[in-house]
């Protein structure tokens, strides 16, 4: 008997106790006794100490918020587990040498204790832990060589991901257990989709907030980066009965494959057939990316390039946010045109993550018109029920009803709808994380298919698209193996941004866009200033390759290369800014080192991420590996299956990187509230929106009071004129570009009722909006008393 609830199967097999993952669904039961086990639930941290003292490891998210269990020491009988309806309960049982035995610790433990009160190491009165039934796996385990000693990652078992049979019992051999040791948890929450009726039910998945970073703005950067890898595990969730598609579902693959077939068709007559892909914001900035990485790789064989982009606002609106064309579908429509011009057949790929930008859903419609020419296939991250409703400005079709036409077209294959649920972004509504990842995904997958079958005549099959998808989930393993790096380069990062210094992304080839990429999404996300985060990458424009050329005549802003960042920015760093070098193995790393001699010459905080094969080891990374403070090389597997999937490996981990660096960074400046984007800037109708019903879960006001509030941020007034109440929403939205800070001044009025100037003075103080509105409370408790 394996008395271990937390994970999804136990067995015991020649005098070993193992886990299993197996794919289990449903609740078990505990072999000889009549306690069910949930079969998901996750582990993320262990280590050891003394009893009765407080761990130092131990990081403030578990300390508020997240249950704490004990490891009693092998031989000892303490009451153990039994699962029942929604919670975990203690009962009787004996204890085994390889037996991992959890007892709570104190009130901590969420759900509470029962009458009985709290256990103690003297006692083991019993009590109860909620658990999710349906959630992911991931453990990861850490010892201290001595109580006074600071935890060290144990080295099998630093990022164990439960796909295979694991056995327990290295995690106690040649380990001196102290009398008790502590569990943290994270739970990889489906709450959102469980109960999907009730969990924030007038909001879209993608507007969700995820329960497991509620408290994510007051956790340390460790537990910061088990979060978000928590987030990104949601992705390659299967569907069990579950509410919505997943990306590994069976229709989501077989929808890729139709696809793919339809990409392959076009390779066939690049003269007269074309692939556009189209979006808004980073889903704009992915469509690029993707278009320009298949079309190099075909001119790489004389082949014709057969792929075009479309984003909102054009191409200044890949390094920077043009959030405005996003609400115009006739732009949209007439940008489709232009590019299509000529041709006989379109395949068109419009992705809204959200399923709500009017600029793709005027394209789409436009398609759904003319299709005769055109093969609509629309990508987000909803489902279709909850695609935005509301009627757009200017025409009278809405989001929803074209969705609405495309899923009739689809059952005889005229269009195509691929939204699977990802569950909700680690920090709500901030789509460039999950979203991003699963747009890079599904179209690489697509286009490597296609590819493939073209080139290498392997057919496109259901377990060829499968086993690829899969490959992104173990990038995903591998990138998150190195949770202390990435915290490293997060702490980093967060106190340059403190400092009110930046951080700056020295990069090469594609990678080096990614960090462009990433670089400009956190001006609309965190309300940041352009030069808080900036990307530089080898070669400039010519590397870019974008349809309007060089942009640096528009402003520093789109001064892009390592020339400029060399002229503009290296002369100006000090040890407060952080600078992160972005390389792989098949990049010019003698020139990486030339550039990483001069900017320690003005730096220490210079960091590397390098990607290599494996026994493949460039000359001179020793001696980039002396010049940065810190080096996270990653180690990939020879290249196996089709000719482009490593490279797409590398971005993708160096994009989960890079989002969790620059997100963690800005919660560590005070940019996010709980799990809420609480900075982001009001400048389309999208935002708005989202912003207004910030206001109102976060205060509890009514939603007239809430917009209220929020127009007295964007004007900077305290009362609102007639001419203001009289404006319409594009007014709004214009007048927002120009403030700053816009809600979480709303938030701080509405939270302590005080005047706009008021609230600047409080945030100007205290950064950090919890903080602020507390010191603002206490205030105006104090002013109470003294009444």
């Amino acid at each position: 008997m394996f008395p271990f609830p937390l994970l999804p199967s136990c067995e015991t097999h020649d005098n070993r106790t193992v886990v299993t993952a197996r794919g289990a669904r449903t609740p078990r039961h505990f072999p000889g006794t009549s306690c069910l086990l949930p079969s998901r639930a996750a582990a993320t941290a262990v280590s050891l100490s003394r009893p009765g003292r407080e761990e130092p490891s131990e990081p403030a998210a578990a300390r508020g918020r997240l249950p704490l269990f004990f490891l009693p020491r092998a031989g000892h009988r303490p009451r153990a587990y039994a699962c029942g309806s929604g919670g975990i309960w203690f009962s009787s049982t004996p204890a085994a040498p390889h037996h991992l035995l959890l007892r709570a610790r104190s009130s901590r433990a969420k759900g509470g204790y029962d009458n009985r009160g709290p256990p103690s190491p003297a006692s083991h009165a019993a009590c109860r832990f909620p658990v999710s039934a349906a959630t992911t796996a991931r453990f990861s385990a850490f010892r201290s060589s001595s109580p006074s000693a600071a935890p060290v990652p144990l080295p099998t078992y630093s990022s164990l991901s439960l796909t295979h049979t694991i056995s327990l019992r290295p995690l106690l051999d040649g380990t001196t257990l102290t009398p008790y040791a502590h569990l943290y948890m994270v739970p990889f929450s489906t709450e959102w989709e469980q109960n999907s009726a009730d969990y924030e039910p007038t909001l879209p998945v993608s507007e969700m907030s995820n329960p497991i970073t509620r408290d994510i703005d007051r956790a340390p950067t460790t537990s910061i980066v088990k979060m978000l890898q928590a987030c990104d595990a949601q992705m390659f969730q299967e569907k069990s009965g579950a509410a919505y598609e997943r990306l590994l579902s069976e229709q989501v693959v077989k929808t890729l494959m139709e696809v793919a077939e339809r990409v392959r068709l076009t390779l066939k007559d690049p003269q007269d057939s074309l692939v556009i892909l189209s979006g808004c914001g980073t889903s704009g900035r992915l469509a690029f990316f993707i278009t320009s990485r298949f079309n190099r790789e075909l001119r790489r064989l004389n082949h014709s390039a057969v792929c075009s982009y479309i984003i909102a606002g054009g191409d200044r609106a890949l390094l920077s946010s043009q959030e405005a064309p996003e609400d115009d579908p006739i732009l949209g429509v007439l940008s489709l045109k232009k590019v299509s011009e000529g041709k006989k057949r379109v395949l068109f790929i419009g992705i809204s993550c959200g399923l709500s930008a009017p600029f793709v859903a005027g394209q789409l419609d436009f398609c759904l018109h003319n299709p005769d020419v055109y093969t609509p296939v629309l990508v987000g991250f909803n489902p279709a029920h909850k695609a935005r409703s509301e009627p757009i400005s200017g025409c009278s079709l809405t989001f929803h009803s074209v969705v609405t036409r495309m899923q009739e077209l689809a059952k005889t294959q005229k269009a195509f709808l691929i939204n699977p649920a990802l569950g909700p972004e680690a920090i709500s509504g901030s789509s460039r994380m999950k979203g991003g990842s699963a747009t890079k995904i599904l179209l690489e997958v697509v286009f490597s298919a296609a590819y493939a079958a073209n080139f290498s005549r392997t057919p496109i099959t259901y377990n060829g698209i499968q086993q690829h998808m899969r490959s992104y989930e173990n990038t995903m393993d591998n990138t998150y193996s190195h949770t202390e790096g990435i915290a490293a380069l997060m702490e980093a990062a967060g106190h340059s941004l403190q400092c009110g210094r930046q951080v700056c992304y020295l990069g090469w080839g594609f990678l080096g866009l990614l960090g462009l990429i990433d670089a400009s999404e956190c001006k609309p996300t965190f309300g940041a200033d352009y030069e808080d985060i900036r990307g530089f990458v080898s070669g400039g424009y010519k590397e870019l390759g974008n349809n309007e050329g060089d942009l640096s005549l528009m402003g520093h802003e789109f001064s892009i290369s390592h020339d400029d960042f060399l002229h503009r920015v290296l002369p100006c760093l000090t040890d407060n800014d952080t600078v992160l070098l972005l390389y792989s193995h098949s990049d010019d790393v003698g020139e990486v080192a030339n550039l990483a001699r001069r900017v320690r010459e003005k730096t220490s905080n210079m960091h590397a991420v390098y990607h290599q094969t494996d026994g493949d080891i460039a000359a001179q990374q020793d001696e980039i590996n002396k010049l940065c403070s810190s080096t996270i090389n990653f180690i990939w597997p020879q290249e196996t299956s089709a000719s482009m999937s490593l490279q797409h490996m590398w971005e993708l981990s160096t994009k989960l990187l890079l989002n969790a660096v620059s997100t963690g960074a800005h919660i560590l400046k005070g940019k996010v509230y709980q799990n809420y984007m609480i900075d982001l800037q009001v400048t389309n109708s999208k935002l708005y929106r989202r912003a207004a019903r910030l206001l109102q879960k976060l205060s509890g006001h009514l939603e007239s009071q809430c917009e209220e509030a929020l127009l007295k941020a964007i004007y900077q007034v305290d009362k609102l004129t007639e001419i203001i109440i009289t404006c319409n929403l594009k007014t709004h939205t214009h007048a927002a570009r120009k403030s700053k800070k816009v809600v979480p001044l709303a938030l701080v009025c509405l939270l302590t009722g005080c005047s706009i100037k008021e609230a600047e003075s409080h945030l100007e103080e205290q950064p950090i909006i919890r903080e602020a509105v507390e010191a603002c409370l206490l205030e105006q408790n104090s002013s109470s008393g003294s009444l």
